[in-house]
């Protein structure tokens, strides 16, 4: 497990499924997330067959706070699309659990995985790509040390019309680690 302030980052496992598929349903988590139609749980199960045929450094990971005496997912995070000749990776997350958006776990999340790419993986540079609607997601990201590098223009048809999709990046020569 990889553990921060307030989190911890796990192997997402199949009794996670069905929370997944109740948060992918809803219209307000899954707006920014390229999902333009509700999923089922047999599409999750597949998702998930899929995912754990990749590398086992691209397996995503379920995202917990504490809760009690125990701990509660409230999302998904992961590193996929490795290229290891120039070291680089994709990264993303979404936060589930509407009660803890605004809360700072984003920036938290996209921390540790930038320390778990750069100090485990030997990564060189973390990027994703975020809806320009994304306030909240674009915030936590430049928060965690991310920059914008591109702006794909009307990438993304959201609510009825073209939208712009951003990169953005950090590379390990810009990252400072959290004490």
């Amino acid at each position: 497990m990889l553990y921060g302030k307030r989190i911890r980052l796990r192997a997402d496992e199949r009794s996670d499924l069905p929370q997944f598929v109740e948060w992918l349903n809803d219209p307000q988590v899954r707006r920014y997330l390229g999902m333009p139609a509700p999923i089922s749980q047999d599409y999750e199960q597949q998702w998930f067959e899929n995912m754990l045929k990749r590398p086992v450094e691209e397996h995503t990971l379920c995202i917990e706070i504490q809760a009690g005496d125990g701990w509660r997912c409230i999302g998904n995070c992961g590193i996929f699309d490795i290229n290891s000749r120039v070291r680089s990776a994709e990264v993303g997350l979404f936060i589930g659990d509407k009660s803890c958006w605004n809360m700072g776990y984003g920036t938290e999340v996209m921390r540790l995985l930038l320390r778990h790419a750069f100090e485990t993986l030997n990564l060189n540079r973390i990027f994703l790509r975020v809806d320009a609607g994304n306030l909240g997601g674009i915030h936590a990201y430049l928060k965690a040390g991310f920059v914008q590098e591109a702006t794909l223009r009307q990438a993304i048809f959201r609510d009825g019309k073209y939208c712009d999709d951003l990169v953005m990046s950090v590379l390990r020569s810009e990252w400072t680690p959290e004490e």
